[in-house]
């Protein structure tokens, strides 16, 4: 066990010899991957700041059934057996709920800041209107429902008012997607720009390489410098893509907050969880010493 902690004290000493000599060259490739790295980790901070609002909508969907104005409230509310028939036809069960007229202008009055306004209309402008609340397997019923419902005389309008929640989280899964085909994309781009920084390092050590061998080294011993060298390009990558990004959502905060203003919200985009990013930075580091691995290997057995 002290032989083997001291080949790994070794191999770290060694890895920073190598980054003392060609400081730059390190930097830059740091850089580079860095920038790699940041398009999706922002990606992915965008995404996990949606998710819980997407969560919190209820996907329950509904339909809301508007009559035609020149019905009474009477004939609206005799209008509920015909409803439940069709529900019961379609095997759906469904919670149906009738608001009357007078009943919807109260509470628009009680919470709208256009209560004058429909005061001054004289006559009540809503229609009766039914409520059908539906589970969320029966949603791909809905259309033909909605078709249905419309069929009939006394209905005015068909709104399904789950439609866009259903629309927005099918956008999340393709936002998901993409994000994994760019994140996959991009790890490839790191592993090659590791693979060629780590070549041209064993090319301008191969004179030092072939000095050990004639020593005894093994090739396990020679290539563990390298693999830390390309694990310490990752890691610093890593961590240097999630402040790039860190500092980016400052701006980005600044006119979400002017835009949210406009719905009277305070949504705002926070940085990725301390867990998170330790995974992250844990990846690029795997990603580093997977590239100098497959560039270290390929080019010994060339020497």
């Amino acid at each position: 066990m002290r032989h083997w902690f001291r080949q790994h004290a070794y191999a770290v000493r060694g890895a920073t010899r190598h980054l003392r000599h060609a400081p730059g060259n390190f930097l830059f490739n740091v850089l580079v991957v860095a920038i790699a790295l940041a398009l999706p980790i922002t990606g992915l901070t965008v995404l996990e700041n949606f998710r819980p609002i997407a969560a919190q909508l209820s996907i329950e969907p509904e339909i809301s059934v508007f009559l035609k104005t020149t019905l009474s409230t009477t004939e609206a509310a005799a209008l509920a057996p015909s409803l439940r028939k069709i529900l019961v036809d379609n095997k759906l069960k469904a919670k149906l709920n009738f608001i009357p007229k007078d009943k919807a202008l109260a509470a628009l009055q009680s919470t709208s800041s256009i209560a004058e306004v429909l005061a001054s209309l004289g006559s009540n402008p809503l229609p009766d209107a039914y409520v059908i609340g539906l589970a969320n397997e029966d949603s791909d019923k809905l259309e033909s429902l909605s078709a249905q419902l419309k069929g009939l005389d006394a209905v005015d309008v068909v709104q399904v008012d789950a439609a866009w929640i259903k629309r927005l989280s099918a956008l999340l899964h393709v936002f998901e997607v993409s994000l994994l085909f760019l994140a996959a994309t991009l790890s490839l781009v790191v592993l090659v720009v590791v693979f060629n920084a780590t070549r041209l390092q064993v090319m301008s050590h191969q004179a030092e390489i072939s000095v050990s061998r004639l020593l005894g080294a093994t090739d396990s011993f020679i290539h563990k410098p390298y693999y830390y060298t390309g694990a310490f390009l990752g890691g610093l990558a890593g961590l240097l893509a999630l402040g790039l990004v860190a500092l980016a959502l400052q701006p980005l905060n600044q006119a979400i907050a002017e835009f949210a203003k406009l719905y009277a919200s305070e949504f705002h985009l926070s940085p990725l969880h301390w867990t998170t990013s330790l995974l992250l930075i844990a990846l690029a580091k795997i990603l580093g010493w997977l590239g100098a691995s497959l560039s270290v290997r390929r080019q010994l057995s060339k020497i």
